[in-house]
């Protein structure tokens, strides 16, 4: 029988919560976990209790900032931290799982936050047309080690 390494059924974990994402552009999702154990899950959205993009702007999604991205919602990395801090997990050493590589302003959080490693499913550069990862190459250059995800080749899911 073959078992589905923490790694794989974290990713996995966190295509499933991208899933719960109201935004109409772009569905991404997080996990934050340490020793094998989940601290905080989350995905891109609005802070609670505000709006959901795909049911006020269902065509067109919400208004875009000069940069192009969401105007109104968090990074699912920045949802993902947030929940964790506000229950008081202690972050130091932990490892986040994301289905997109983070943008440098999660990145600098992700670093922040004390997390040592990242593993992302997808490329933002691709995702937004940049020359370059600059959240991963921040990441590494102050040593998070941010590496893209490879499934489990008997055992992927996506």
């Amino acid at each position: 029988m073959n078992k589905l390494s923490f790694d794989q059924i974290f990713m996995n974990l966190a295509g499933d919560l991208a899933r719960r994402s109201h935004c109409v552009k772009a569905q991404v999702g997080a996990v934050l976990t340490k020793d094998t154990r989940i601290i905080s899950v989350g995905y891109n959205g609005p802070p609670a209790g505000t709006h959901n993009c795909d049911e006020e702007w269902p065509e067109s999604g919400c208004p875009r900032d000069a940069r192009g991205s969401c105007s109104l919602a968090l990074h699912a990395e920045e949802n993902t931290i947030l929940y964790a801090v506000k229950n008081g997990a202690k972050l130091d050493g932990a490892t986040m799982y994301t289905t997109l590589s983070p943008c440098l302003p999660c990145a600098r959080l992700i670093y922040s936050a004390g997390i040592t490693k990242v593993y992302y499913q997808h490329s933002y550069a691709l995702y937004k047309g940049l020359p370059s990862d600059e959240g991963v190459d921040f990441l590494n250059r102050f040593g998070v080690e941010a590496v893209r995800f490879t499934p489990d080749a008997e055992n992927a899911t996506f």
